[in-house]
């Protein structure tokens, strides 16, 4: 079992920036790709970034959904079972409630995941 806390949500106005965190316990964390979801009211969840787990050279895969690639970037840290979400030039499209998710290979799809955090409010001003 793997049980995940995010947290770092909150108001913002547009073009802003917050860092969400995502701390893991249970099972071995860097054993797991992670990846983080979201979902706007009365909207289906959506992917938005997934990272590797480490590679061959320390090299980490990381993949994003078309609208915040370059926008948000998505990282961890195995020594803190943490991984991080930042989300820069937010806009308030963005608005959503944000979900971590850990799984046993990088992925898009939500049903590649075994466990997910309750999640973490993210809401966008104009």
């Amino acid at each position: 079992q793997v049980q995940l806390v995010e947290s770092g949500g909150g108001l913002v106005q547009a073009g802003g920036s917050l860092r969400l965190s995502c701390a893991a316990s249970g099972r071995a964390f860097s054993n797991y790709a992670m990846g983080w979801f979201r979902q706007a009211p009365g909207k289906e969840r959506e992917f938005v970034a997934t990272i590797s787990v480490i590679g061959y050279n320390t090299y980490y895969r990381t993949y994003y959904r078309d609208s915040v690639r370059g926008r948000f970037t998505i990282s961890r840290d195995n020594a803190k079972n943490t991984v991080y979400l930042q989300i820069g030039s937010l806009k308030p499209e963005d608005t959503a409630v944000y979900y971590c998710a850990a799984g046993r290979i990088e992925s898009s799809i939500a049903d590649d995941y075994h466990y997910w955090g309750q999640g973490t409010q993210v809401t966008v001003s104009p």
